[in-house]
């Protein structure tokens, strides 16, 4: 089938683009829409297929040439758009890739997607950092792994690939950006309106990061000397840079030009314009201007647009301009230089041959730059890369794939769950499956409870008056467990309904401030969200007292709930922070080659440490944090996993001290549960299917991949087994077990819904019909 597929695959001369595509308002989507238009034209009208990129909930009309609109947040919609190429005719996948366009750290989104095509991958790519951090030097190592060809516009991008990431020169193609066809300079001068003007321009989304202003402040050196000079400032705000801080950029343009009496002579036209309109006022220009302060940019369209067609250009010297406009071809001035703005306008609008001579020195190098010759380029790589594809076999070599489950997954069953729960709450433990009376009640179970109500909630799979009625239940346990007059919860409740004197231990504090941040985040219920969120804000601020790594990590967890709802709590993200260090620190003290874990032993919960890590790095925005969780839940993973590949979580007969041997059993549903939920979290900040194939593990641990052979889960009750002891299952149903699994079950429906076979058809349903779109 495999083979079948590549060999229908790379010898179709189909094409599909992965990028942002107009209307969407942004450099990358004119660059893709162009290309686009130029591999059209290079194959005799025949349309490449687009996926388009999309920021999480933004819709645009797009053309009919794509196929496909993929939220950048999507995890899921990665793969479908995988499925989707390797089910069509498509010949090469053309990835225009820049960090910010994907979804995941450094946009680590895309990867998920690139592993799983079996075509030959292209990837044009439109910033290359020197000093990448180590999100982005991981994503760009990969990708450019997974691609058979690499295009960079500028020879400065192919220096920097072989020197910051390995990369063998001969995968790389130099292409330059594609420019337009410009009309006639005073037609276009008359038609703007700007006859017997000097014209100045720049031209692109607005940011912070152009220098505008500096222009701006040589204006009135340079109307003396050139009284009929205007600076047209053409493009909108970009997007992003609106939603953070609105107009205050332009607003400041302004601002400046009345102050310094230049108001008259500077034109924004504050909107995307098409491309029509752009090359109009492209050839309108007399001199073109860039005054960028990023040193670091090495592609630039605005100013390959500008070289390419011929325009006198002045630009500060960040990395693409001076190879663009070395040998003559331009002029550079130094940054934040007003002064030396001014001189250089001047000497260009006084001195006609030196302007004309470099204007001709521009156009000679812009020979070949043109859209039609760069079709032909992108052709030829296309097709280096299907013979690239062939020699590695690329669609014959293992994938990562998703585990095959033992048997389906089971419906969520409550039976066992309302056995368990009475009036007050739920009960503690189960001979077998009958509830004993004699052990209570804990304030962990209800909590446990009450984030498994509130997912219930969420995926929608119980009555609404079922879920209304146990989240009620097991929320005024816990709130009748708080003690507001030290802050603290209580544990055990007798069935007598006495509380064992003294506060509960950390751990079962932490707990329970975790299900009440996830109510907060996940209930739909306006008086159950307040409650919860009451209790959390007076139970958190003690946390910070405590020396349990499992309370700090529960706590965090709760904390990562609430400001996924409402992330502007500072007061969250302060106490947030200090937990998520005092873990950082526990784990760079206890940390050896040998040894990625917190303490000098691996005991109990064990996946809420790192798990608690990647939430904090999320919520917070911190890649170490992430970085570190990663590395710990990497490490933990390697040493709960047997020889065949099955998941053996750490037991409770000894646990498992650094220089000693962990112990085999007692193997507890708990750790099963934990993994889970941790492996998934992985796979949301990586988008690596890695950890969906180990949450798998995890949760097929319950259902008989172990090294017993044995169910934990039992499908006559709904509950499950305590346990697996050296020889036997323990047969008792008790509330930690049964709702560890419970939980498990909820995450790996909700993953196998992410993934689902039965979506593929409809990957063929072109446009806006398309699953990518939901």
């Amino acid at each position: 089938m495999g083979a079948a597929l590549n060999s229908l695959t790379i010898n179709s001369t189909a094409i599909a683009v992965l990028g942002n595509h107009l209307p969407r308002h942004c450099g990358i989507a004119t660059f893709t829409t162009d290309l686009a238009d130029a591999l059209r034209d290079a194959q005799q009208g025949v349309e490449p297929t687009v996926i388009a990129m999309n920021d999480a909930g933004k819709q645009h009309a797009y053309p009919e040439r794509v196929g496909l609109v993929l939220s950048d947040a999507d995890l899921a919609g990665y793969q479908r758009a995988a499925d989707y190429l390797n089910v069509s005719d498509v010949g090469v996948l053309s990835v225009q890739h820049e960090y910010g366009i994907f979804g995941g750290p450094a946009g680590a989104h895309l990867l998920s997607m690139l592993r799983e095509v079996r075509v030959p991958i292209v990837t044009t790519l439109h910033t290359i950092l020197a000093e990448p951090n180590d999100s982005q030097r991981a994503v760009m190592n990969e990708l450019c792994t997974l691609s058979e060809r690499l295009v960079v516009m500028s020879a400065v991008g192919q220096t920097l690939l072989e020197r910051v990431h390995q990369v063998d020169p001969g995968k790389v193609d130099l292409i330059p950006h594609g420019i337009p066809t410009l009309p006639d300079h005073l037609t276009s001068k008359e038609k703007l309106g700007l006859e017997g003007k000097q014209v100045l321009l720049t031209f692109g989304l607005l940011s912070e990061d152009k220098g505008i202003e500096y222009v701006i402040d040589a204006l009135p050196e340079i109307a003396a000397r050139c009284p009929e000079v205007v600076y047209v400032v053409l493009g909108a705000t970009h997007p992003h840079v609106r939603e953070r801080r609105g107009e205050a950029y332009r607003l400041m343009l302004a601002a400046r030009a009345r102050k310094l009496g230049v108001e008259d002579r500077v034109v924004f036209h504050d909107r995307f314009v098409s491309n029509g309109e752009l090359v109009q006022f492209l050839a309108a220009a007399d001199i073109y201007i860039t005054p960028y302060l990023n040193e670091a940019q090495i592609t630039s369209g605005t100013l390959a647009y500008a070289v390419g067609s011929g325009k006198a250009v002045i630009s500060t010297p960040y990395v693409y301009a001076r190879e663009l406009l070395a040998d003559g071809r331009g002029v550079l001035v130094p940054w934040r230089d007003a002064g030396a703005v001014g001189r250089e306008i001047i000497h260009l609008f006084e001195d006609g041959a030196h302007k004309q001579h470099l204007e001709e020195r521009a156009a000679a190098f812009g020979v070949g730059m043109s859209w039609p010759d760069v079709g032909k380029r992108y052709l030829e790589t296309f097709e280096r890369a299907k013979h690239d594809f062939r020699l590695r076999a690329r669609a014959a070599r293992p994938r990562v794939r998703l585990v095959k489950r033992a048997s389906p997954l089971p419906e969520v069953n409550l039976g066992h769950l309302r056995a368990m729960t009475d009036d007050t709450g739920m009960l503690q433990h189960a001979a077998w499956s009958v509830p004993r009376f004699e052990d209570g009640y804990c304030v962990d179970d209800n909590a446990r409870a009450l984030r498994l109500m509130a997912f219930i909630e969420e995926a929608g799979v119980e009555p609404p008056a079922t879920v209304r009625a146990l989240s009620t239940r097991y929320l005024s346990f816990v709130r009748y467990a708080f003690d507001p007059s030290d802050g603290r919860f209580r544990n055990f409740l007798s069935h007598a309904r006495q509380w064992v004197p003294g506060p509960g231990s950390e751990d079962s504090h932490g707990r329970a401030l975790w299900g009440l941040g996830t109510v907060v985040r996940r209930t739909e219920d306006p008086g159950r969200r307040a409650l919860a969120s009451e209790l959390f804000h007076a139970a958190l601020g003690i946390t910070t007292t405590f020396t349990s790594p499992r309370a700090w990590a529960y706590a965090l967890l709760g904390v990562g709930e609430v400001l996924r709802h409402d992330a502007g709590r500072e007061e969250l993200r302060v106490t947030g922070s200090q937990l998520a260090q005092r873990l950082m620190e526990l784990l760079a003290n206890s940390e050896r080659p040998d040894w990625v874990w917190f303490e000098d032993r691996v005991t109990y919960c064990n996946a809420r440490l790192p798990e608690a890590l990647l939430v904090a790095g999320a919520v917070l925005k911190d890649e170490a944090l992430v970085a570190s969780g990663l590395r710990s839940l990497e490490w933990l993973a390697g040493v709960q996993q047997t020889g065949a590949g099955l998941f053996a979580p750490i037991g409770t007969n000894g646990f498992y001290v650094h220089g000693g041997v962990r112990a085999g059993f007692d193997q507890q549903p708990v750790e099963a549960g934990a993994t889970v939920s941790a492996s998934l979290e992985a796979l949301k900040a990586t988008g690596d299917r890695t950890w969906a194939v180990r949450a798998r593990q995890a949760f097929d641990w319950f259902q008989g991949q172990n090294e017993l052979e044995q169910w934990l889960y039992d499908p006559a009750t709904g509950g499950c087994r305590d346990g697996l002891h050296r020889e036997r299952a323990n047969q008792n149903q008790g509330a930690e077990s049964t709702l560890s699994f419970l939980m498990a079950l909820l995450e790996i429906q909700r993953l196998d819904r992410t993934f689902d076979a039965k979506a593929t058809p409809r990957l063929l349903e072109r446009r806006h019909s398309s699953p990518l779109e939901n």
